[in-house]
């Protein structure tokens, strides 16, 4: 469980990132990431920076310009931010929606007789 300075860190880098993408970076691919977490190492040497995309079928475009711009990013941060490192930022994306979505619909194809749906507030057989 990381610590609260790391915590910190992680929603300032992720509001950060997120501000830079918006005004100071020009590719149009990039602009399409929404970034949804940033999670930093202990020696804040790395940084995870999970993303999703407005249109699925363009991830591998978007996850491309990230890494590209990965450094241009890094040094921008590095200038707005008062901490001693800059993490190594690498571009994860997220598939916790996909897997949302895909649990919601195999719970959606179950059949489970009305007699057996819990209903919160009544008492059980």
């Amino acid at each position: 469980m990381p610590g609260f300075r790391i915590e910190r860190i992680n929603k300032e880098l992720l509001r950060e990132i997120s501000d830079l993408i918006m005004t100071r970076v020009k590719n149009d691919d990039i602009k399409q990431a929404v970034l949804s977490e940033v999670e930093c190492s202990r020696d804040l040497s790395h940084a995870k920076v999970y993303f999703r995309t407005l249109t699925p079928e363009n991830v591998e475009n978007v996850r491309r310009s990230l890494v590209r711009s990965a450094g241009l990013l890094r040094s921008l941060l590095g200038k707005k931010m008062k901490i001693r490192k800059i993490p190594e930022l690498h571009f994860i994306y997220d598939t916790t929606e996909d897997k949302a979505r895909e649990i919601e619909a195999i719970l959606d194809k179950l059949e489970i007789p009305e007699d057996k749906v819990f209903r919160p507030g009544e008492e059980s057989h």
